[in-house]
């Protein structure tokens, strides 16, 4: 131990000088020192060996005084001494409800061990010295410690369960039903949920005060969507007062409905439904069900759509002017989420009788417009061709086909599908049976004569200077089409041909001027002609065109003889007849203001024909052995 001790003296001889007073002083000083400090460290032995496993003096916990106790002694007196864990109260309250809990109750309680380490400890710590200056303000001063408590959170979770119990409740919306005729109301319940965990924490806070106190337990509330229905009870008594019906504004002959619903319905299809007022805020309100009314409008919004269509026209060519034969369509849509909005708003107002909601789709061209407005002022192309021979259901289709095209609109830039604006071709939409190529052969089928209208289409395309987007030839040369006026076939006119046959093969053409285009067609039964006419407004380009004539021509094929069952034994009927193969090519060329905008050419190969003859079963020397050709 290090301390201040006398020197020992020095083995060197010194020669005796007497003392002054001031070293004297000194030295009696140091030797008071070394005597203080021995004795306060056999006082500090002799305190800590008479404390030892106990409390030091001066030390208290909550107001309790332990000096000198040894930890039996100090948790004795604490236990009966420190009371509040049983003899507390802590008040939760809810409302008007109140439950009193001891903190016992709650998992709170004295750890005895603990407080006496805590209070054993005071003075005992830091070096020698720091201990005698601890302890002696200790004894002085006096120090009064918290006692530790221990908090036990399941056992106070199972105290607010018990309570919860008592409080919690489920949240029940609103309800409305229909008892024979009637309407019963059941009001709505808030939900209530004791929310355990900020409860605990105010808890905690209490209970570390040592002092009875009032907790306002925390409640979670839940409110149903619907909680008072009186309004709504009274929209729904307004409901099924009368039929309600469903109606189509302004509807023409053709339209569907009206649609109605008798109370009886209408109360099977009764809901609440939550809605959003024009302040944005949310309300409840009796309403038809969202999902019933989308069903009923699912099934009927295809049969009430209608696509935009243009009006059609003929140009009068004394007035110049537009005349309509056929009006436009203005398209439309049910919009089904408005619609369900606005039947449940007018339902709401005590209405009956609801207009269904559509969007509305103006086409381009409607009846109000004028020859000047669409660019329409003059015939710019207008082509013929004839169909001598043809039989009355070919005539039939011819007349058919080409009135699905009069008074057609093609706008600027557009590209003109032959096969988009035919319609259905069969018998129920007014074509008849006749003869059609198929594959390599010509049989009959529902259409036969629709490709004398495409390809008089295509001769007023070609010679009006305009674009072929997409063209496909006949298989074979069709003598129809290479007839004059006269009724003679000219064959300059063979690989001019084109043919449709829906949806594969198609024939289109572009509007490349800045005018809309309007087609007429007119069928001559009589003059066996059909003639196709543009009108639009002239940009001056001039059509230039040249063939190569027929070449590599082919003679046709041995006859072919079929066996039909449905002609009588003996009979022979010749059904298809015969022609050449060859190629040929067509070149045109297009140009405006002296230069070519459009440069072609067409390249047409065709298969040679047979005869095809059909003889009924048992005729004699049928199929024959060898056929010349005639």
């Amino acid at each position: 131990m290090s301390g201040n001790y006398p020197s020992m003296p020095s083995p060197t001889k010194r020669v005796h000088q007497p003392a002054n007073p001031l070293e004297k002083l000194l030295a009696a000083a140091a030797g008071g020192t070394a005597l203080f400090l021995i004795l306060g460290t056999a006082i500090f032995v002799l305190v800590q060996a008479a404390y030892w496993g106990r409390i030091m003096p001066g030390v208290h916990v909550a107001g309790i005084d332990l000096s000198g106790l040894r930890q039996a002694e100090a948790a004795e007196l604490l236990s009966s001494k420190v009371t509040y864990p049983d003899s507390g109260l802590i008040f939760f309250k809810h409302d008007l409800q109140e439950w009193a809990v001891k903190p016992s109750e709650l998992g709170f309680k004295l750890d005895t061990t603990a407080t006496f380490k805590h209070a054993y400890q005071a003075g005992r710590s830091g070096w020698p010295w720091e201990r005698i200056q601890a302890q002696f303000q200790l004894w002085q001063y006096q120090t009064d410690l918290p006692p530790v408590m221990v908090f036990d959170g399941q056992i106070a979770q199972q105290k607010l369960d018990q309570i919860a119990a008592q409080i919690n409740q489920p949240a029940h919306e609103a309800s409305l039903q229909i008892e024979s005729g009637q309407i019963l109301a059941s009001p709505g319940q808030i939900g209530l949920t004791l929310n355990s965990s900020i409860t605990l924490a105010g808890i905690l806070q209490q209970l570390h005060s040592l002092q009875d106190g009032s907790i306002l337990l925390v409640v979670d509330q839940s409110t149903p969507a619907i909680l008072d229905i009186s309004k709504q009870t009274e929209i729904a008594k307004s409901l099924l007062s009368d039929p309600l019906t469903l109606t189509i504004p302004n509807a023409g002959e053709d339209d569907l409905g009206p649609w109605r619903f008798d109370p009886e319905t209408l109360a099977g299809m009764l809901s609440i439904q939550r809605v959003k007022t024009e302040a944005g805020q949310e309300e409840y309100q009796v309403a038809l069900d969202h999902g019933v009314l989308e069903t009923f409008l699912l099934r009927i919004g295809p049969g009430l759509e209608k696509s935009p269509n243009n009006a059609r026209y003929i140009f009068n060519d004394d007035t110049r002017q537009l005349e309509v034969i056929r009006s436009a369509v203005i398209g439309r849509e049910l919009n089904i989420p408005a619609t369900i909005e606005h039947i449940n708003r007018q339902i709401a107002a005590g209405a009956h009788q609801i207009d269904l909601v559509f969007d509305y789709d103006e086409p381009p061209a409607t009846d109000g417009k004028t020859a000047e407005e669409m660019g329409i002022t003059e015939l710019v192309s207008s082509e013929s061709t004839y169909f001598y021979g043809s039989s009355a259901g070919r005539m039939q289709n011819i007349q058919t086909a080409a009135a699905q095209f009069h008074g057609l609109l093609v706008p600027p830039g557009a590209t003109f599908s032959m096969v988009d604006n035919i319609g259905d071709i069969s018998l129920d939409s007014g074509y008849a049976e006749a003869w059609i190529i198929y594959g390599d052969r010509t049989i009959k089928g529902v259409g036969g004569g629709v490709c004398q209208v495409s390809t008089t289409l295509f001769r007023t395309v070609f010679f009006g200077g305009y674009p072929v987007v997409k063209r496909y030839s006949h298989a074979y040369r069709v003598y129809y089409y290479e007839l004059n006026q006269a009724g003679y076939t000219d064959t300059n006119m063979a690989g001019l041909d084109a043919t449709v046959f829906a949806p594969l093969i198609d024939f289109q053409f572009k509007n490349d001027s800045p005018h809309w285009l309007l087609m007429e067609t007119y069928v001559d039964i009589n003059a066996r002609r059909i003639t196709w006419k543009f009108y639009s407004t002239s940009d001056g380009r001039v059509v230039e065109w040249e063939s190569s004539g027929l070449k590599n021509r082919k003679d046709p094929p041995d006859p072919i003889y079929e066996e039909n069952k449905d002609l009588p034994k003996g009979t022979v009927k010749q059904v298809d007849w015969e022609v050449e193969g060859a190629d040929v090519i067509v070149y045109r060329t297009v140009t405006l203001n002296g230069e070519v905008i459009i440069y072609d050419e067409f390249k047409t190969h065709y298969e040679p024909w047979a005869d095809v003859y059909q003889y009924g079963p048992g005729t004699k020397n049928m199929p024959p052995d060898k056929k010349k050709k005639k």
